[in-house]
């Protein structure tokens, strides 16, 4: 009996925490996306530092393995080299206006319904049977 119940508390737990991972999470409010944003701009550009760095330590070990190496070929240029990515700047996208965003109706006033397949302009002078 103790057996059966410590396996359906266990199942119940299980569940429930299936549930609540499953649940969906509100929108983030305007800050906190564009905290976001700068944080994913962040994250990027210092994967190219990272990136630019490695490049470097590569090219001084190439360097010096042609430098101590009598019998090693002298290096082709294959690529641009490392470029710097500089330091981090984040501009953050300008707000669009609502005019801007696609939120207003369409200008002029309606000819037709909007269920017709026949655009209004061709459908006054379409002749009537």
């Amino acid at each position: 009996m103790m057996q059966f119940s410590r396996s359906s508390l266990l199942a119940l737990c299980a569940a429930s925490a299936c549930t609540l991972a499953s649940a969906k999470l509100p929108a983030p409010s305007p800050e906190a996306a564009a905290k976001a944003a700068e944080a994913a701009a962040k994250s990027a550009w210092a994967g190219k530092v990272d990136n630019y760095k490695l490049c470097q330590s590569q090219d001084r070990v190439a360097a010096h393995y042609r430098k101590t190496t009598p019998s090693a070929k002298p290096a082709t240029a294959v690529g641009a080299g490392c470029t710097d990515p500089g330091p981090f700047a984040y501009t953050p996208p300008a707000a669009k206006p609502a005019e801007a965003a696609g939120a207003h109706s369409p200008p002029g006033t309606a000819s037709s319904p909007p269920s017709t397949l026949v655009p209004a302009a061709s459908a006054a002078s379409a002749p009537k049977s």
